[in-house]
């Protein structure tokens, strides 16, 4: 099976698309997966009066992550009053921290509030894309046919490909087996020998739902996370009638949460002491929730808070020091027809097998797909250097192509749907210039990319990622922290609204080099 751009759907099986000229079917802007990123992304073109544009979703329904990931337990880790976009704000959020169902009903409200249903064409996977520099556009190969496009956005999100590892003798497993983001919801646990391979943000939230199930439950600890009390309550009737009737104040506790989490990024990028000093609430939860010296033992971290995602829960520890758990810290090398084997030797006679082992972040299979103005494609084209990008946006030799929470977009501390938000700025501003330049193509320089990733690479030296003990899928193969952004968010909507043209390589339509009236530094206006 081939992988697609827009998350794992089925291979391509359209083939070369037509060899010249524009399809039967062309859009000016296509943009992929209909989740925050693209969503926010036609809300913006919408509000500026375009029709243009088609969102290509592989699914039959909008949402990404949250439609896709309905693991049991599933919750958002950032207050709600931040999780949403800045535009609809949501007073019917149930508790201060959103279960996922809950997320993407609001999802699927907002796009049909303001009327963006219409451009999503459901069941679509983009299968590949490849730029025509002759013909100045994208040909793309979809599902339901080829397209071409004038521009494409890339909103299909870090979170999009599961990670399962390759490991022996897994195609003679004799049980059932799945990813937590692709959870089967039609095999019933009760009773059942489960493994559980991982322990990052999504098993700390389904297992202790499962424990209860099950029989057995081995869970398969590679490093243990840090692991914080969860402050959830239930939000008042009061709260949702004064957010509904007087919005404003909704816009004020949204403030306050979002100063009070910035303030965060000081311990992560500047003063490693201060994380220490939040370690002992951590390590308080621990002792408090788990009597077993052993397994105290097991699930505290030798390394820095904050070096790897920090997690919350109130339910974890418990779990773990039920009858029926078992945590394991070897880790998995092998897998037999009734049994999955640690690298100790021991084996374990098992039902299930569970992987919570993550996505590809920094080497998303998709990218084989996506093929640039050279010929190569985006994993060739980061295949010596990582993931690299100018504000997480433009790759060299990819004209009129941009990302959306692309290289060094991630958080450790606040909502995405901020850094969504700040692409989607850039974004319109550069649409803009090249309309009103009447640009073929633009493309970002490779002097631009070099002197911003050297800035962000010496942003993050010293950071808690970079020092702070531990490995983590923050990390490439290289070691280089290709997945977040060294700072504050304002810090990232700034440079985002700095939109530069002398940053950019423009050609008009026969793909002659223009030069621009607009000096370097002056900014685009959009209608954020």
């Amino acid at each position: 099976m081939t992988t697609t751009i827009n998350g794992n759907a089925n291979g391509r099986t359209n083939g070369a698309i037509a060899d010249v000229g524009k399809a039967k079917d062309h859009v000016h802007i296509a943009i992929v997966g209909s989740g925050f990123s693209g969503l926010a992304m036609a809300h913006r073109l919408k509000k500026a009066g375009r029709s243009d544009f088609a969102i290509f979703e592989k699914a039959n329904d909008v949402g990404g992550t949250w439609r896709d990931n309905t693991y049991p337990g599933i919750a958002c880790d950032v207050p709600s009053n931040l999780y949403s976009f800045s535009f609809a704000l949501n007073p019917n959020w149930s508790k201060s921290y959103s279960p996922g169902r809950e997320i993407n009903d609001y999802i699927r409200a907002t796009a049909k509030k303001f009327g963006l249903l219409q451009f999503v064409r459901f069941n679509t996977a983009v299968e590949h894309a490849e730029w025509d520099e002759a013909s100045n556009l994208w040909r793309i190969d979809t599902s339901q046919g080829p397209v071409t496009a004038d521009f494409v956005i890339g909103g299909m999100g870090p979170l999009s490909e599961p990670q399962i590892p390759d490991l022996p003798g897994i195609e003679k497993f004799k049980g059932r087996t799945f990813h937590s983001q692709q959870w089967d919801h039609g095999y019933d646990l009760t009773g059942k020998r489960v493994a559980v391979v991982g322990t990052g943000a999504s098993a700390i939230q389904f297992v202790p739902q499962i424990q209860k199930q099950v029989s057995e439950l081995h869970l398969y600890q590679r490093t243990a996370p840090w692991v914080m009390p969860r402050s959830e309550r239930k939000l008042t009737n009061f709260e949702r009638r004064l957010y509904k009737y007087l919005p404003f104040t909704q816009r004020l506790v949204r403030g306050a949460v979002y100063s009070m989490l910035e303030l965060r990024v000081v311990g992560f990028v500047k003063y490693q002491r201060i994380m220490r000093m939040i370690q002992p609430i951590a390590k308080a939860q621990i002792h408090r929730q788990i009597k077993d010296p052993e397994l105290r033992k097991k699930v505290t971290p030798d390394y820095t808070i904050g070096c790897k995602r920090v997690l919350m829960a109130n339910n974890y520890y418990p779990a773990l020091e039920k009858e029926n758990v078992e945590v394991i810290t070897e880790g998995v090398t092998e897998v037999r027809e009734n049994s999955i084997v640690a690298a100790d030797g021991s084996e374990r006679e098992v039902d299930a097998i569970i992987w919570g082992t993550g996505f590809y972040v920094t080497s998303n299979p998709g990218w084989d797909e996506l093929i640039g103005r050279d010929g190569r494609s985006l994993t060739k084209t980061w295949e010596s250097t990582g993931m690299e990008s100018l504000l997480g946006t433009l790759v060299p030799n990819f004209p009129n192509l941009f990302m959306i929470v692309g290289p060094n977009t991630g958080l450790g501390h606040s909502s995405m749907v901020y850094m969504i938000e700040s692409n989607v700025d850039y974004i319109e501003r550069a649409l803009k210039f090249a309309e009103r330049v009447n640009a073929g193509s633009i493309e970002v320089k490779r002097e631009a990319v070099d002197e911003f990733e050297r800035t962000v690479m010496k942003r993050m030296d010293g950071t808690v990622w970079m020092s702070g003990g531990c490995a983590s899928w923050y990390l490439d193969e290289r070691g280089r922290n290709t997945t977040l952004w060294p700072g504050f968010t304002f810090q990232f909507r700034k440079a985002c609204r700095n939109f530069d043209p002398a940053q950019l390589n423009v050609r008009d339509r026969d793909g002659s080099e223009l030069v621009p009236t607009v000096g370097a530094g002056d900014a685009v206006a959009a209608s954020a």
